[in-house]
C-alpha cells in the first residue's frame, strides 16, 4: 500500500511505534521554534534539564509577541532569550523582526523536515512540504535536548482541490469553507493533506494562509504536495537547493476525503466570536466597521498585503474606519518600501504597525467600545483582541480592504461594481528579494555570532515550579464549572498587563482564569487543591503550556472535562494534571462548588494503567470518568510532570525522551 506525504515524512522520522491511526507514535526532530511568550519557560526547562547544548538540526529564537517592550519585564525576556540563543546554540531573531511563522518560512522551512514549535500555528510551512506541529514548551525543551516527540498518529485526511478560484475569492476563503464546514473540532486527531489539480493554482502564501488556519480546525498539522511552485518561491529566497519532491503515491489510501470546488467559492467571513461562525460576505454586508487590520502570521506576507494596496491605490480610507497594515515581517515590509507600496498605503490613510503578533493577541490597536473590527488574522476569540465583549470579524485582505474604503462591511464584487474603475487585484509573487534577505537576515543572530554565552535573568524570571509525583488521593471544590470551547485564552489571558508574568508563575497564576470568573486563582490559591470541570475541547486555541503550569501550580490536580483540546490534553500530562473525560449527562448534573473525591487510589491506578476511574459527589452520588493515555503518559503522569520524569530519565542514562518508553 502507498503513503501520503504525512506517512512518508513520519515513517522517514519515526523512531519508535507504528503509523497506525490512534496508536502513540515517536518521532525525531528536525527544527524546533519558540517565541517570547512561550520561550523563557521552554528555555528555564531546558536548564533545568541540565543540556548543554541544542541537539536539533537546528533551533531558533523568535521575540514577536512583546515587541512593543512596553515594560522592562519584556525587554528582560528578550535579553533573556538572546542570551539562551547563545547559550545553548541556536538561531535568535530580534524584536521587530516578525512574527515567528513568517520569519522561519522565510529562513529555516524546509520540505521533507519535521519542525516541532511552542506555538499552536507552527504548522505553517505545511505550505511548503515541512510537516510543522505545534506543541507544549516542555514538548520542545526536550527535542532540543535530542529526545523524541511523542503524539497519537493522526488520520490522514485527503482535501482535494479541484477548479481554480474566481476573483475576489482567496485562499482565506478556502480555509473560511473549511472551518463552516467542520468546525473548530473537525480536524482533532487529524492531519490535513491537501492534494488535486486545485493545487497547481496555489502559490507559496496562499498554502501557507491554509496550512496556518488548519490550526483552527484544530488539526495536528496540516500539508501540501511540493511542485515548482514550491522551488521557484525557496528560489527566491536564496534556498532552492533545498526543494525535495514530495508526492503521495498513487494508491495511498485516506481516511477520509474532503472534496472543495474552488470555482465555487466566494468571499466569505468568520463573524464573532470563534473561527467557523462563517458565513458569505453579502450576508452581513452594512454593517459599520470602525477598525480594519491587515496582518498577522497568516495574511501578514508581502504578497497577502499588496492586493490591498492596489484596492487603495487613488483611494483613501473611509474617516471613520482606521486600517492598520500589521506586516508578518520586516522582509515584508522591505519588499512594500522598495516598490514604493508602503508610501501608496500611508497617502491612503493607512497607518503601519511594527511587524508582531501585538493586535492578534490584544496587545495594541485594541478595538473600541461597542466597535467592529474586521482583521486578517486566524482567531477571534471572545476578549483576545483585549476587550471584552468585543466584535471581530475574520475575512481576506481584499474583504478587509473593501471595509475600510467603504466603511461597512461590503462584498468586494459589489464594491467593485459601485465603483467601476476596481480591478480584482489578483495574487502577485514579489521578485524584489534583495541581497540582506533571506539567510542573511541582518536581524538573526546565528549560533557562531553569539553576543551571549551565559544565562542572563531579570529580576522578573522566576523558576519553573516542579510538582513531584501525584497524590493517591485526589479530592476537592470543583472550583469552577466552564462550558464548551473554553480556550488557553480563557485559561490565561495574553493582554499587556498579563503578558509580562510569562517568565513568573507566582505572579502570573493571580490571572488564572480570570475571563470566566475573575475570582478563581484567590479562591484557588485558599482552597490549596481542588478540580476543574469542562465541557468539550477544553484547551482549545493557543499552544501556551501557562495554561497547565498556572493551574498546577495553584494546586488543580484533576480536570474533569468531555473531551481536550489535543496540545492542551499534552500539557495537562506534562504538568501532572489528570485529565479525565466525562460524559455529557455528568458534566450537566456537577455543580461548581461541589466536593468531588476520586475514590480510586489515583496514583496507584496511574501506575497500574487503570482507565476508568469512580468519582463521588458530595457523598451523594457517583460517576466515571476515563483516562485515555499511553503507557508513556501514564509513566509522566505517575512522576508529577514530564520535567521530572526526563530528568529521571536523564540521570539514569535513558535519553531525555528514550524511545524505548
Amino acid at each position: 500500500m502507498g503513503q501520503t506525504i504525512a506517512e512518508k515524512i513520519l515513517d522517514d522520522h519515526l523512531v519508535d511505534g507504528e503509523l497506525t491511526p490512534g496508536e502513540e507514535i515517536g518521532i525525531e526532530i528536525d527544527q524546533v521554534l519558540t517565541q517570547d511568550t512561550t520561550g523563557t519557560m521552554v528555555w528555564l526547562q531546558f536548564e533545568a534539564l541540565e543540556m548543554e547544548e541544542v541537539q536539533t538540526e537546528l533551533a531558533a529564537q523568535y521575540c514577536d509577541h512583546q515587541t512593543y517592550q512596553f515594560d522592562f519585564k519584556n525587554t528582560d525576556d528578550h535579553r533573556f532569550l538572546r542570551s539562551a540563543a547563545g547559550t545553548y546554540g541556536a538561531y535568535f531573531s530580534r524584536p521587530g523582526n516578525g512574527i515567528c511563522h513568517q520569519v522561519h518560512k522565510e529562513n529555516f522551512a524546509a520540505p521533507g523536515k519535521t519542525l516541532l514549535g511552542s506555538d499552536s500555528h507552527t504548522p505553517t510551512p505545511g505550505g511548503l512540504g515541512q510537516l510543522a506541529i505545534g506543541a507544549g514548551g516542555l514538548d520542545i525543551a526536550v527535542a532540543m535536548g535530542g529526545g523524541a516527540y511523542y503524539v497519537e498518529m493522526p488520520e490522514v485526511v485527503n482535501v482535494h482541490l479541484e477548479g481554480e478560484l474566481p476573483e475576489w475569492a482567496t485562499a482565506k476563503d478556502i480555509a473560511l469553507h473549511l472551518l463552516g464546514e467542520l468546525t473548530v473540532k473537525g480536524g482533532v486527531g487529524k492531519i490535513f493533506e491537501y492534494t488535486g489539480p486545485g493545487v497547481e493554482s496555489l502559490t507559496i502564501p496562499e498554502r501557507t494562509t491554509i496550512t496556518n488556519l488548519g490550526t483552527e480546525l484544530g488539526a495536528t498539522s496540516s500539508i501540501f504536495p511540493t511542485d515548482e511552485k514550491t522551488e521557484d518561491w525557496l528560489a527566491r529566497q536564496g534556498r532552492e537547493d533545498e526543494y525535495v519532491d514530495l508526492q503521495p503515491d498513487a494508491d495511498a489510501e485516506y481516511a477520509e476525503e474532503i472534496t472543495v470546488d474552488l470555482n465555487e467559492l466566494e468571499p466569505l467571513i468568520a463573524c464573532p466570536s470563534m473561527p467557523d461562525k462563517v458565513v458569505p460576505v453579502r450576508e452581513v454586508a452594512g454593517t459599520e466597521v470602525e477598525q480594519v487590520i491587515i496582518g498577522s502570521c497568516t495574511n501578514g506576507a508581502y504578497e497577502d498585503i499588496l492586493p490591498g494596496a492596489k484596492m487603495l491605490e487613488d483611494r483613501e480610507v473611509a474617516k471613520h474606519t482606521e486600517m492598520i497594515v500589521a506586516p508578518g515581517s520586516k522582509q515584508a515590509s522591505e519588499m512594500l518600501a522598495r516598490e514604493g507600496w508602503t508610501a501608496e498605503l500611508m497617502a491612503a490613510g493607512v497607518n503601519f504597525s511594527e511587524s508582531t503578533c501585538g493586535a492578534c493577541i490584544g496587545i495594541g490597536h485594541v478595538p473600541a467600545s461597542d466597535s467592529v473590527s474586521l482583521r486578517t488574522f486566524n482567531r477571534n476569540f471572545e476578549g483576545r483582541s483585549g476587550i471584552e465583549d468585543d466584535s471581530v470579524y475574520l475575512c481576506s485582505p481584499e474583504v478587509a480592504t473593501a471595509a475600510a474604503i467603504a466603511g461597512e462591511i461590503v462584498d468586494p464584487r459589489d464594491l467593485a461594481d459601485e465603483l467601476g474603475d476596481m480591478e480584482a487585484p489578483g495574487l502577485e509573487m514579489g521578485d524584489s528579494y534583495s541581497e540582506g534577505m533571506g539567510r542573511d537576515d541582518p536581524d538573526i543572530i546565528n549560533p557562531e555570532e553569539a553576543i551571549d554565552d551565559e544565562l542572563i535573568k531579570g529580576p522578573n524570571i522566576g523558576d519553573v515550579p516542579i510538582r513531584e509525583g501525584i497524590d493517591s488521593d485526589i479530592s476537592g471544590e470543583a472550583l469552577l464549572k466552564m462550558e464548551d470551547n473554553i480556550t488557553t485564552d480563557h485559561i490565561i489571558p495574553a493582554t499587556a498587563d498579563i503578558l509580562k508574568y510569562r517568565s513568573n508563575i507566582e505572579k502570573l497564576s493571580e490571572f488564572t482564569l480570570s475571563r470566566v470568573d475573575d475570582t478563581f486563582a484567590t479562591r484557588a490559591k485558599e482552597a490549596g487543591e481542588g478540580v476543574l470541570v469542562a465541557g468539550e475541547n477544553y484547551g482549545q486555541g493557543s499552544s501556551r503550556e501557562h495554561a497547565a503550569l498556572c493551574p498546577m501550580y495553584l494546586g488543580i490536580e484533576a480536570v474533569f472535562a468531555q473531551s481536550f483540546a489535543r496540545i492542551h490534553k499534552a500539557n495537562l500530562f506534562n504538568f501532572g494534571i489528570v485529565p479525565l473525560e466525562i460524559d455529557a449527562e455528568t458534566y450537566e448534573k456537577i455543580d461548581q462548588g461541589d466536593d468531588v473525591e476520586i475514590l480510586d487510589d489515583v496514583d496507584a491506578a496511574v501506575r497500574e494503567g487503570q482507565e476508568t476511574f469512580t468519582a463521588r459527589v458530595n457523598d451523594d452520588w457517583e460517576f466515571t470518568a476515563e483516562l485515555d493515555a499511553s503507557d508513556r503518559e501514564l509513566e509522566i503522569l505517575a512522576a508529577g510532570g514530564k520535567l521530572s520524569w526526563t530528568k529521571k530519565q536523564h540521570q539514569s542514562g535513558s535519553g531525555a525522551a528514550p524511545a524505548d518508553d
